[in-house]
C-alpha cells in the first residue's frame, strides 16, 4: 500500500507539470485566435520556458510575433524551430516569406558546396539520419556475411556488390547525422532583433561617420565570428565581431542581436 502511494506521489509529480503545460498552450492557442497576439507571445514563452524548447511551440511564437509586428523576433523563432525539426515545411516556408519582407539584403552567405551539404542534411532530422546508417550498417554486415558463408556464386555476387553499396550510405548517412546535429547545436549565429542598429568598425559605439561600418534592419542574419567587452563612460557591454555576408563584416553591439 505504501508503494502504491509512493508511485501515486511520484507519477502526480510528473504527470501536473504537464497539465499545467498543456493549459498555458490551450490558453496560447486561444488568445492567437482571438486576435491577441501579444498575449499569445507571451503565453507560448511562458510555455517555453516552463516545459523547454519545441519546434511547434516556437513555430506559433513565431506567427504570433509576426502578427504583433516584430518580424526580428518571428524570424529568431523560426529559425529556433527548424533548429529542433529541420522538415518543418511550415517553419521553412514562413521563414522565407518573412525574410522576403525585411529590409536588408545580404549577398551571399558560404560556399555553394557547404549550403549545398547543409541543405541535404537538413532534409531529415539528425536521428533519421543516424537510423539509416545504422540500417544501412546491418545490411553491410549482412551482405559480408553472405558473401563469406554462401557457396553460391549469385548470392556472393549480391552479397559483396551490395555490402560496398551500403557501406558507402552508411558513410553518407553518418556524415549527414554529424553534420546535422552540429548545425542544430552551434551557437554562432543571430538575428537582429533591434529595429535597427549601426554597425561599428570597432567594437565600440562609433564615434563619428568614419567609424560607422553600415546599418541594418531588423531581421537579419548574422554569423558570430568573436565577441570583445568594451567599457564606455564606465558602462560596460559586449560586441560581437559578425559576418554579414561573404562580403562585408563589422562590430554590434549584442543588445541588439539574440543568439539562434
Amino acid at each position: 500500500m505504501k508503494r502504491l502511494s509512493f508511485l501515486i506521489i511520484i507519477l502526480g509529480s510528473i504527470i501536473l507539470p504537464a497539465k499545467a503545460d498543456l493549459a498555458t498552450i490551450a490558453a496560447a492557442d486561444s488568445a492567437y485566435m482571438a486576435d491577441e497576439f501579444q498575449t499569445a507571445v507571451e503565453l507560448y514563452s511562458k510555455a517555453i520556458s516552463e516545459d523547454g524548447p519545441s519546434a511547434k511551440l516556437y513555430y506559433n511564437l513565431g506567427n504570433s510575433y509576426y502578427r504583433t509586428g516584430q518580424p526580428g523576433k518571428a524570424i529568431l523563432a523560426y529559425e529556433r524551430s527548424l533548429r529542433l525539426d529541420p522538415t518543418d515545411r511550415d517553419a521553412r516556408e514562413n521563414l522565407e516569406f518573412v525574410n522576403e519582407r525585411i529590409t536588408d539584403r545580404p549577398g551571399e552567405r558560404g560556399t555553394f558546396i557547404g549550403n549545398s551539404l547543409d541543405a541535404a542534411s537538413a532534409s531529415m532530422r539528425s536521428d533519421t539520419w543516424a537510423w539509416i546508417a545504422f540500417g544501412a550498417f546491418l545490411l553491410t554486415a549482412a551482405g559480408v556475411l553472405t558473401y563469406l558463408f554462401t557457396g553460391n556464386i549469385g548470392l556472393r555476387k549480391l552479397g559483396f556488390f551490395g555490402g560496398i553499396a551500403t557501406f558507402i550510405l552508411c558513410l553518407i548517412s553518418t556524415f549527414f547525422a554529424i553534420r546535422s546535429a552540429s548545425v542544430s547545436l552551434v551557437d554562432d549565429s543571430a538575428i537582429i532583433t533591434s529595429p535597427s542598429t549601426i554597425l561599428s568598425t570597432a567594437p565600440r559605439a562609433p564615434r563619428d561617420r568614419s567609424q560607422e561600418a553600415m546599418l541594418l534592419h531588423e531581421g537579419t542574419k548574422v554569423q558570430i565570428l568573436d565577441s570583445v567587452k568594451s567599457t564606455t563612460d564606465s558602462v560596460a557591454s559586449v560586441w560581437y565581431d559578425v559576418q554579414i555576408d561573404n562580403s562585408h563584416r563589422a562590430w554590434i553591439n549584442s543588445k541588439d542581436v539574440e543568439i539562434i
